[in-house]
């Protein structure tokens, strides 16, 4: 059986909505642009859907060098892609407190005046060096804004084993966006991801890190921003759960930088 790629997934602005692209190079930090921005409060402390919801439902689109964000009342506001000598001002997101840039003051207004909430736009510049946990890092490796590694895979087959039992369950199926995976995969047997470790796809390397362990924004519509019940956490727990929590998806590291396209074939090391 040949596994292959079917979607690739990146989120420019953590927890705002991500963009489907057919191919994309890999940094050492994961994927372009992926999660290089973040929303911030006004201690400088990161946002995200877990208390936000509604966050889901600012669009992201890339046009040229910039980054385009679109609201449902079909408003918009363009930022660089590639924001260049702003002030630093230090920022945490999680317990990793980390240098970041400021954006554009209107950029703040329009997220804020949305979402209700005072919400400030950052920006990872190269020089800022957040780092992987020690307990899975092999290098030294950094990552983005992402919540704790630089990519996160995940397999049609193991939604669709999820799905029929939350459908079992007499709950509806849930979509794979819910999990907000950088790249989906094709071809393998449920749940196999959780026990890859070194592989290719196309010329670029990874490593699998550990299995991501799910919170509740598995449980918002990524179109409406709606939080939908308890799903797909209460069937993830009767049969996927952990002393760390419940896991859906693999954790990656990359460990050769390439370009990764839809229809690439996993390649084990």
């Amino acid at each position: 059986m040949t596994t292959t790629v079917t979607e690739i997934n990146i989120y420019p602005v953590k927890s705002l909505g991500g963009i489907s692209i057919d191919n994309c190079e890999s940094t050492s930090r994961g994927l372009k642009h992926d999660r290089r921005f973040m929303l911030v409060d006004e201690n400088h402390e990161f946002l995200t859907q877990r208390e936000h919801p509604q966050m889901a439902t600012i669009r992201a689109a890339l046009d040229g060098n910039d980054l385009v964000l679109s609201s449902p009342f079909e408003d918009s506001i363009t930022v660089p892609l590639e924001p260049r000598a702003l002030p630093t001002r230090t920022v945490k997101v999680w317990s990793s407190r980390v240098h970041a840039h400021t954006v554009l003051a209107e950029a703040d207004t329009w997220l804020s005046d949305y979402l209700g909430i005072d919400a400030r736009l950052v920006y990872m510049p190269e020089t800022a060096a957040r780092r992987v946990s020690s307990d899975f890092a092999k290098d030294g490796e950094v990552v983005s804004f992402a919540d704790g590694y630089p990519v996160l895979i995940a397999s049609e087959e193991s939604l669709t084993e999820l799905n029929a039992r939350i459908v079992a369950a007499g709950s509806k199926p849930v979509t794979m966006d819910r999990f907000r995976a950088n790249i989906v995969v094709q071809g393998c047997a449920p749940f196999a991801e959780d026990t890859w470790r070194d592989f290719a796809i196309g010329n670029t390397g990874f490593r699998g890190a550990k299995p991501c362990t799910r919170c509740q924004m598995t449980t918002t519509d990524q179109l409406t921003g709606e939080v939908l019940g308890s799903e797909p956490l209460r069937t993830l727990a009767t049969f996927r759960d952990s002393p760390k929590g419940v896991r859906f998806g693999m954790n990656l590291l990359t460990t050769k930088l390439g370009t990764i396209r839809v229809g690439d074939s996993v390649n084990f090391i």
